[in-house]
């Protein structure tokens, strides 16, 4: 067993990949060759069973990180939130849209000129808001704080809280 935290837990993720991506490029690079009728060439240096062996390794390394992470997610509540955080991951990715959403709301002007792109008619139209502007400001405000606190008991939990992952 082995204490991580979150940040710990995917930061070794990455690492994991990235050597995971190293021998799937050299199995991809040095698997095959080519070689002309005659031409004397050395054979690129490749093992097909240590390679498939060291990805089985990695991707079996990948699962057990991935599920500890996973389980810590489902159990561990956040701080001044009423919620674990794979709750709290789902809601902040609720929040983000609702925030594009008010954003485009809270930047519309109250009249806007609707230009005619055919050019068929002589009438000048306007587009109206029908909501209230400085409603839709201060929600985008309300929703971008609280987007800000969570965010912040997300890192302070991702980065002191540990938890065991089950490796050898």
């Amino acid at each position: 067993m082995k204490m991580m935290t979150s940040a710990a837990a995917n930061k070794y993720l990455r690492a994991l990949d990235e050597e995971k991506q190293f021998y799937l490029t050299l199995e991809q690079n040095a698997s095959t060759y080519v070689l002309a009728e005659n031409e004397k060439q050395e054979t690129p240096e490749y093992d097909y069973n240590t390679v498939s062996a060291k990805l089985a390794e990695l991707n079996a390394k990948i699962c057990v990180v991935k599920h500890a992470i996973n389980l810590f997610n489902v159990r561990t509540k956040l701080e001044n939130f009423d919620m674990t955080i794979d709750q709290a991951l789902v809601y902040l990715a609720q929040l983000s849209r609702n925030k594009n959403r008010l954003d485009i709301m809270r930047r519309r002007q109250p009249k806007t000129r609707v230009n005619d792109r055919f050019g068929r008619s002589n009438l000048i139209e306007y587009m109206y808001v029908n909501y209230d502007l400085d409603q839709a400001r201060e929600d985008f405000e309300k929703v971008s704080d609280e987007i800000s606190r969570l965010q912040m008991a997300l890192d302070y939990c991702n980065q002191t809280i540990e938890f065991e992952v089950d490796m050898d």
